[in-house]
């Protein structure tokens, strides 16, 4: 009852299991096993216990092994010269494999001399802040937990370890256990050799451990084109870093909603994250991420950034803030990322922190990411969001219809009835949100032929044309184009930003 089951119906398991167990003789007359080194007098009955003899025993092992025992017939090697072996029987049953294996905590935890880095760990049920930990299928509730448990309890009067984890077992994609004559087997190194280890890592992070897990080739295509998409966004993150000096860093509290909207998510997702690598359900670790990266991150941040990042002029506070926001964002990641996505992380961590910096498997998680959570800030976020997503259905309707080839064409109007959700997009710039050139908001009726979403009520989308030239560096089409004759062809916004990049010798 002291040690944490993972899952905890692994406590149930063997709790049944050591309240109907049988009596347990320790020895097994087999041909093979760890034999039981002990000589019996023959008239006392007595086991002989004696260093000199128990010493000679040892070192034959240390140099010959188990078999030395079975060579010496009587036992004379080990008793002369100070006993008579006619007088002792000598013990040729071995030992219940059950018993050597759950003694092992006995060698493994307590020798100084062959595991120095485990001797003397401070245990957690002594008092100390490490924990023991096991691990295995869930058939070692019989076997290796069950003896492992009896052994220690008898010597100890404790459980050997704090914490049993339980997995289920690997079965082919229709769930069969794997068999070579049905040809169904689907091995560890093939994986590795044709997808890379952390495709391997990524499945066995992703799956329900506790229960018996599928794989197959089509599983692992599957999985492969999720750690694509993650490893995409930690190559783009990269990239758009490669532009950013700590002297552009802006504090939290000078950045745009959109970037503290972002660190918030952050903070969210380090409780998340940190509880579910604590409670072991990588699974969750592998959701959340995933969400966030790929939905949060590239559908959306991203997505709405792109033209900050790549248009604005370098010293402008917009573009600093999103480079600072996506700095925090790609140190959060690849530390989360590391324990599961173990080289892809080093490898993104050695191209994020050139200098020689330490390993990013050296680190810790990144600490006070919790004073950015602005719950406020995220419930009105998400109006916008809403916002967006009718924005952005219309849009694509227009698309489809090839009325349109890009959301930068367009310049729709947006009437929104619900006067709360009105004021929630006070100061901010649609158009920037969803994409396009220009957005008109307006609290008036929509016409009958607008478009809607069921899910979100009151927001009604009427399609229009963007108008004013295209400019040919950030494709929005305004009407200052060419008000800058050193750039005839780019907005006025962007004319700045390549002034700024010819004074600083980018252009």
């Amino acid at each position: 009852k002291e040690t944490e089951w993972v899952p905890a119906s692994g406590q149930n398991r063997i709790t049944g299991m050591i309240e109907a167990k049988p009596d347990w003789v320790v020895s097994r007359q087999r041909a093979w096993g760890v034999p039981i080194t002990v000589f019996v007098d023959k008239k006392t009955k007595e086991v002989l216990k004696d260093e000199r003899v128990n010493k000679r025993i040892a070192d034959a092992f240390e140099a010959e092994g188990g078999d030395a025992w079975f060579a010496d017939a009587d036992g004379s090697r080990f008793l002369k010269p100070d006993y008579n072996p006619a007088d002792y029987e000598k013990i040729n049953d071995v030992l219940d494999v059950w018993f050597d294996s759950g003694s092992t905590h006995s060698y493994v935890l307590n020798d100084p001399k062959n595991f120095p880095g485990l001797a003397g760990i401070h245990r957690k049920a002594d008092g100390g802040p490490d924990r023991v930990m096991y691990l295995e299928g869930s058939d070692q509730h019989r076997g290796w937990f069950h003896s492992s448990l009896i052994e220690s309890a008898g010597t100890r009067g404790r459980a050997p370890y704090d914490i049993v984890l339980t997995h289920g077992f690997t079965m082919d994609g229709n769930g069969q256990k794997m068999s070579k004559s049905l040809g169904n087997v689907v091995a560890p190194q093939d994986i590795i050799k044709t997808s890379g280890a952390d495709i391997l890592r990524l499945w066995v992070a992703s799956v329900d451990y506790s229960d018996d897990q599928r794989i197959s080739p089509d599983i692992i295509k599957n999985i492969s084109e999720a750690y694509r998409k993650l490893r995409n966004t930690l190559r783009w993150m990269l990239g758009t870093l490669a532009h950013f000096q700590p002297d552009d860093t802006v504090t939290a509290q000078d950045m745009p909603e959109l970037e503290r909207l972002m660190l918030h998510r952050l903070a969210e997702l380090d409780g998340q994250v940190r509880t579910a690598y604590a409670s072991y359900d990588y699974k969750k670790v592998v959701s959340v991420l995933s969400a966030f990266m790929n939905t949060d991150l590239s559908a959306f941040y991203f997505d709405i950034r792109k033209d900050t990042l790549y248009c604005e002029p370098p010293s402008s506070l917009a573009r600093r803030a999103a480079l600072t926001a996506i700095d925090m964002i790609c140190d959060a990641v690849l530390k989360w990322l590391a324990p599961i996505l173990a080289y892809t992380a080093d490898e993104a961590w050695r191209e994020y922190r050139p200098d020689g910096t330490d390993s990013v498997h050296l680190l810790t998680f990144p600490d006070n990411l919790g004073r950015h959570r602005d719950d406020a800030l995220a419930a009105k976020w998400e109006k916008i969001r809403n916002v967006r997503s009718v924005i952005t259905g219309a849009l694509e309707l227009q698309r489809a219809g090839k009325v349109i080839g890009s959301s930068l064409e367009a310049a729709p109007v947006v009437h929104i009835t619900d006067a709360a959700l009105l004021a929630s997009l006070t100061n901010i710039d649609m158009a920037e949100i969803a994409i396009t050139s220009a957005i008109t908001i307006t609290g008036k009726p929509a016409p009958a032929d607008a478009f809607t979403m069921e899910q979100v009520k009151g927001v009604s989308v009427v399609f229009a044309k963007a108008t004013g030239q295209k400019c040919a560096r950030s494709w929005r089409y305004t009407d200052d184009v060419g008000s800058d004759p050193a750039f005839p062809d780019v907005s006025a916004r962007d004319a700045k930003a390549l002034h700024e990049l010819k004074a600083l010798g980018r252009l």
